[in-house]
């Protein structure tokens, strides 16, 4: 019996990822085992970095908040600190807006806090 193999579904196969490396420098975007190699890098930078971006994005916000709150003579952990014992919760990303788009209200939060 002779041997079976299903060109169609692999054709398919290596057609989508070679048009997901479309673009890619050399062989990197041609040549399906580097292509495949690729791909499989950069779905793996994509997974890791979509956890990244949080504590990116959390390391901004609070550099916006300390350089708001210097002007006051206060430190981001003094700041915070009177924060959390006044008992006000307003999470990083609101005081960093608020520090960079609203510097009034931001002053009546740190006058609060003070």
């Amino acid at each position: 019996m002779p041997r079976s193999v299903n060109a169609v579904a692999s054709r398919a196969r290596r057609k989508k990822i070679l048009k997901r490396t479309k673009g890619n420098f050399l062989s990197r975007g041609n040549v399906w085992t580097v292509a495949k190699n690729t791909y499989d890098k950069g779905q793996q930078y994509a997974y890791r970095d979509r956890r990244k971006k949080k504590s990116e994005f959390r390391a901004l916000w609070i550099q916006r908040i300390n350089a708001g709150v210097r002007p006051f003579g206060l430190s981001y952990s003094e700041f915070i600190g009177k924060l959390n014992s006044k008992g006000m919760e307003i999470n990083r990303k609101t005081l960093a807006d608020l520090a960079m788009n609203h510097p009034k209200a931001f002053e009546e939060i740190v006058n609060a806090v003070k």
